[in-house]
């Protein structure tokens, strides 16, 4: 059975999942947007963690623990910066492809993303929520371990746009 896709509004450090996805940057030592956000709720320890972990390229993941988070990991990711070129696209299905096999070999079931590179990275928003949903699908297909997968948008108008391209892929 394939894995239950959801979308929802909101802060991704309060969901009760196995593990949620950090859009990380190369560092793993925090930063602003959804990494200071994940790293201000997880705590003291999660930076401690990461400064182990020798960084991260862009398109894989690292994992750790999810200390004072609902969640039992953070699987942090490094997307890729929009440049328009023709390795945009591959390095951001990498991220989800990479956090989803990842988390199955971590005996995660449930697992939620945010929107990778679609902040300060300035992938576009609608091409990046394309891609996520194609390779997750994808992904799930070869991952029944993955047993639901949360799309979390922060906003309203993402969370709008991120709902309408949902039912047209299911269209």
């Amino acid at each position: 059975m394939p894995a239950r896709l959801d979308l929802t509004q909101g802060d991704i450090t309060t969901l009760a999942v196995d593990a949620i996805v950090n859009a990380a940057n190369s560092t793993l030592l925090g930063g602003g947007g959804v990494d200071g956000a994940i790293h201000r709720a997880a705590g003291p320890e999660l930076l401690a963690e990461c400064r182990t972990l020798g960084g991260c390229a862009t398109g894989e993941a690292k994992i750790t623990a999810g200390y004072r988070l609902q969640a039992r990991h953070v699987i942090h990711t490094v997307g890729p910066v929009w440049s328009g070129g023709r390795d945009d696209d591959p390095a951001l299905a990498a991220c989800y492809r990479n956090s989803l096999r990842l988390a199955a070999a971590n005996d995660c079931r449930s697992i939620a993303f945010p929107c990778i590179s679609t902040g300060v990275y300035r992938f576009p928003f609608e091409r990046a929520c394309r891609i996520a949903l194609a390779t997750v699908k994808a992904e799930c297909v070869r991952l029944p371990a993955i047993e639901r997968v949360v799309f979390v948008c922060f906003g309203q108008s993402d969370f709008e746009a991120f709902e309408r391209i949902m039912a047209e892929s299911n269209a």
